[in-house]
């Protein structure tokens, strides 16, 4: 330990991993006068960050885990900003062997849930405290004030929970922090809030593509169109920053960047999670998992380019006529097919908290996304309302607000998608969710044909509308029905 280590156990906070939402982190703490210990593997980060933002606060430079450890106050709260998957895992491991009974190990990246409950079991048996949290506004709201999703023991939560809410978004003096269930709860919601940006992003995309190939808007007219959604119902982060992004000139010259960048789009898995989670727990994840598929056909750029010039689309629609009816159609198509991803979000919610015996408070879950986080958005409030009125509601879509809104909406939203079909301008996520809203409303669908289809070739068997019990027909012998149990 170094000389005079000891005289410096006065520290609240240890964070370790400096890259960009650490180091933010760390200094939106040290802003509201919370003592930060900070370490980076690499120490030239660190000297960094201090030579660079040192004066911001009361922090302490690190240059091994044992000095963070011993700069800080016990119980302990170390807060680890490393890349999810085997650093987060030699990151426990390292400071297990430092830590004693009672000091708490916060994991605050994009950590999968199911490792999160297996580094909670551990951490438990070596009686320390354990918490996945959820990390959601990006690097601006890491330094301003995120959306956080702390799940774990709820003694370790309250032992940071005012640290926690210090540094967390505000909306009308409400922050958007609170205690989300045990062990992984806070990185299964994280993961889902994560599969509902993916879909949103799609959306406006579609909106954005589908405006310029048919109607023949340029970068600057729509991003004064999304500017002016902004205004209305529509009103997000997310049309926020599409605007902007659409307004930005490349280099100076009056071209638009949009135009330069190429159009392969990334991910980072959690949007992946999502789908697999929810095929794991059967529920229907339509919008998010087209979201999911788009970004992996965007990166398949060297096929499409080949295929552009072999493969045919609609003949005579290359024109563009300058409907401008069709832009606000767009407008509530967006807004219906919003609604369908966040309600499919919130169904996987739904679903994650029965199946791990959560007890997830959803309306509590809108109200900590109103502020800090990505899919901040105007109508969480709504939802919010939603879930504090009828907080079983089994659909988002079935609440009365929302309800109306698909309703008036959905003469437009089905105007786009044939449009868009008879252009040739695919919309995975607009058609996928709507078709999942008719699916849902229909009260008798074909799934009795799929049924009797897998009887007759692996005998599954079938239940009747008419009678009790399950049953098989043997198709390929005598015709003859019968009973099974």
């Amino acid at each position: 330990m170094p000389v005079g280590v000891t005289e410096l156990e006065d520290h609240e906070l240890g964070i370790v991993g400096l890259a960009t939402m650490g180091m933010n982190l760390a200094r939106n703490f040290a802003s509201h006068g919370i003592r930060v210990a900070v370490f980076n593997r690499t120490r030239q980060r660190t000297d960094e960050f201090m030579a660079t933002h040192g004066a911001e606060g009361d922090f302490h430079p690190a240059a091994t885990l044992e000095e963070l450890v011993h700069a800080l106050t016990p119980p302990r709260a170390i807060l680890l900003m490393v890349k999810a998957g085997a650093a987060v895992d030699e990151g426990i491991e390292a400071l297990s062997m430092l830590l004693e009974p009672g000091d708490i190990i916060i994991d605050g990246g994009n950590s999968l849930f199911h490792d999160t409950r297996r580094r909670t079991a551990a951490a438990a048996r070596a009686g320390l405290g354990f918490l996945g949290m959820g990390v959601s506004g990006g690097e601006e709201g890491a330094l301003r004030g995120p959306s956080l999703m702390p799940g774990g023991t709820r003694a370790s939560y309250e032992h940071v929970e005012e640290i926690l809410t210090a540094i967390a978004a505000k909306v009308d003096g409400v922050p958007c922090c609170t205690y989300i269930g045990p062990d992984g709860a806070g990185h299964f919601v994280k993961m889902v809030h994560n599969g509902i940006e993916y879909a949103d992003i799609q959306l406006i995309a579609e909106s954005y593509d589908l405006l310029r190939s048919a109607v023949g808007l340029d970068p600057s007219e729509l991003a004064a169109i999304f500017r002016e959604w902004n205004e209305g119902r529509l009103q997000s982060y997310l049309i926020e920053i599409t605007a902007n992004v659409l307004a930005k000139s490349s280099d100076g010259t009056d071209g638009a960047l949009v135009d330069v960048i190429e159009d392969e789009a990334e991910q980072k898995g959690t949007g992946r999670w999502t789908s697999e989670s929810a095929l794991e727990l059967g529920v229907p994840l339509t919008g998010i998992t087209e979201a999911v598929f788009a970004r992996i056909l965007s990166s398949q750029k060297g096929e499409r380019v080949k295929a552009a010039g072999i493969l045919a689309g609609p003949a005579g629609h290359m024109h563009f006529d300058r409907d401008m009816g069709l832009v606000d159609d767009v407008r509530d198509a967006l807004y219906a097919a919003k609604i369908v991803a966040y309600a499919q979000g919130f169904e996987h919610l739904m679903a994650g908290s029965k199946e791990y015996e959560w007890s997830l408070d959803l309306g509590a879950l809108a109200t900590i996304w109103r502020g800090g986080c990505i899919i901040r958005a105007q109508f969480l409030d709504r939802i919010k309302d939603a879930y504090e009125k009828q907080s079983r509601l089994p659909n988002l879509m079935l609440a009365p607000f929302f309800q109306d809104a698909l309703a008036s909406g959905q003469d437009a939203w089905r105007r786009v998608v044939k449009t868009a079909v008879d252009r040739g301008v695919p919309v995975p996520a607009f058609s996928s969710s709507l078709a999942y809203y008719d699916g849902y409303r229909r009260e008798r669908g074909p799934a009795n044909l799929i049924q009797g289809l897998r009887d007759y070739f692996g005998a599954h068997t079938y239940h009747r509308i008419d009678r009790e019990g399950a049953f098989h027909t043997r198709w390929a012998q005598d015709g003859a029905e019968v009973k099974v149990d």
